[in-house]
């Protein structure tokens, strides 16, 4: 069972501001996310900065570690993009990461060769969400659009894959706007 918001906060209101600060400091001493939210929080971009490079660290060695062979724990390299964006709640770092998720795994399957359907299906839905977050935002697009298009012309052709990223990269708005002035040009 857990206490909801409003009843949480009804027990607040009765601590004194000493007995507060305790419960927080118990909290950050106790929770590695709460240190990362509070971390974020009190001492900005810095902090952001240095999470985004432990995380942007994490991802890569799922994929390509420092010794040894990747390992490929999928759900733990989205585990820490997940944190990442609870913790700071940085839209263009954390599209950065969904980025380099795909790109580690485009160049993975480049490397190695086919690997399986879920691999696949998980960098697709990655992808679509990257193309969601540039499609609602043009300059997310523009800072990423070299990236973008890089995956997708560099994706291997197996089980569709390049197709696939293809036609969610091809539901960016401004994709289709670049393109039209390219030919103009």
């Amino acid at each position: 069972m857990k206490i909801k918001v409003t009843e949480l906060k009804k027990h607040l209101k009765q601590y004194e501001q000493k007995e507060l600060i305790e419960i927080v400091v118990e909290l950050f001493k106790n929770n590695k996310d709460v240190q990362n939210f509070l971390s974020s929080k009190f001492l900005g971009d810095e902090a952001i900065e240095d999470l985004f490079t432990q995380a942007r660290k994490k991802v890569e060695n799922e994929f390509f570690p420092d010794r040894g062979h990747g390992k490929l724990r999928l759900a733990e390299a989205k585990k820490e993009i997940t944190a990442f964006k609870k913790a700071t709640n940085d839209q263009k770092r954390t599209v950065d990461l969904m980025l380099f998720y795909v790109e580690q795994g485009v160049e993975f399957t480049s490397s190695f060769g086919d690997i399986s359907e879920g691999f696949y299906t998980s960098m697709l839905k990655m992808f679509d969400q990257v193309a969601e977050e540039c499609d609602r935002d043009e300059e997310l697009y523009n800072v990423f659009s070299s990236r973008l298009d890089n995956v997708v012309s560099t994706a291997p052709e197996g089980w569709g894959f390049q197709d696939a990223l293809m036609d969610s990269y091809y539901t960016i708005e401004w994709v289709i706007d670049d393109e039209d002035e390219e030919d103009e040009e």
